[in-house]
């Protein structure tokens, strides 16, 4: 009923009525986020992971390769909304690891509240325009990947900024490009091809691209490898504090 996935750890293939889906296990056993199956077996809870509603699902659908998101790793997201995909990637990297989700709407952050961050303490909200990092007060290194999904003109030139800033050498940088949502004039494979531009010009190495159809039209996933040569890693990091966690979060609900 249940196997690994052949290239992602975390990522299980499930049996279903409807054939085999993608799947996570809960970290947070019993709570369905976005209504997705719930699926007993043995001892683990798994959550069925819709590519129709998650791009990173989307992506690993169609042969994705580089994911760098496993237990222990700490991520940031940029473009959390209701915390769909991020209640997955919260699964991927367990309890040992650590997923920084920056939103910009307090009203939907309230939503990513409610669905995600008070079930599972592996998620820590942040409130803030991701156009401006150096404004997180609660991202602690190392950043091993950066997943942007971010409907914005500049999404490309927001995820760089944010990868300069937190991501360490070596790790990866993933954004969920929306062709329709940076130049609705232009055709899309246009719009792919002057974003990857954009990436390699600011020093990192794409490893591998995908699209999303069916799932998503009109959508490019870029993988890119940060280089030493392109490192302006600043050493943000903080110390792994538990409790100071724990501040930013109470401190991010009351904003919220």
């Amino acid at each position: 009923m249940v196997r690994n996935h052949e290239e992602h750890e975390g990522v299980y293939w499930v049996e279903t009525p409807h054939g085999p889906r993608l799947a996570t296990v809960n970290l947070a056993p019993g709570i369905s986020v976005y209504g997705e199956q719930l699926i007993r077996d043995e001892n683990r809870e798994y959550r069925v992971w819709d590519p129709y509603r998650s791009k990173l699902s989307a992506a690993i659908m169609n042969g994705l390769t580089n994911l760098n998101i496993k237990p222990g790793t700490n991520v940031l997201y940029l473009g959390a909304a209701s915390g769909t995909t991020v209640s997955h990637v919260s699964d991927l990297v367990t309890a040992s690891g650590t997923v920084f989700a920056v939103e910009f709407s307090a009203r939907v952050a309230r939503e990513l509240m409610d669905r995600v961050v008070r079930h599972r303490p592996n998620v820590v909200p942040i409130i803030a325009d991701a156009r401006m990092p150096s404004r997180y007060l609660s991202v602690y290194g190392p950043i091993r990947a950066i997943y942007c999904d971010i409907a914005q003109p500049d999404e490309t030139e927001i995820a760089l900024l944010n990868a300069d800033t937190y991501l360490e050498p070596g790790g990866l940088l993933i954004i969920a490009v929306k062709a329709r949502s940076i130049d609705v004039a232009r055709e899309p494979v246009q719009v792919f091809k002057s974003e990857m531009e954009k990436v390699e010009r600011a020093g990192y190495r794409i490893l591998e691209t995908v699209k999303l159809e069916p799932y998503d039209k009109d959508h490019l996933v870029i993988v890119a490898r940060k280089q030493p040569s392109s490192n302006k890693y600043t050493g943000v990091a903080r110390t792994d504090d538990r409790k100071e966690t724990a501040r930013l979060k109470q401190k991010a609900k009351t904003r919220a």
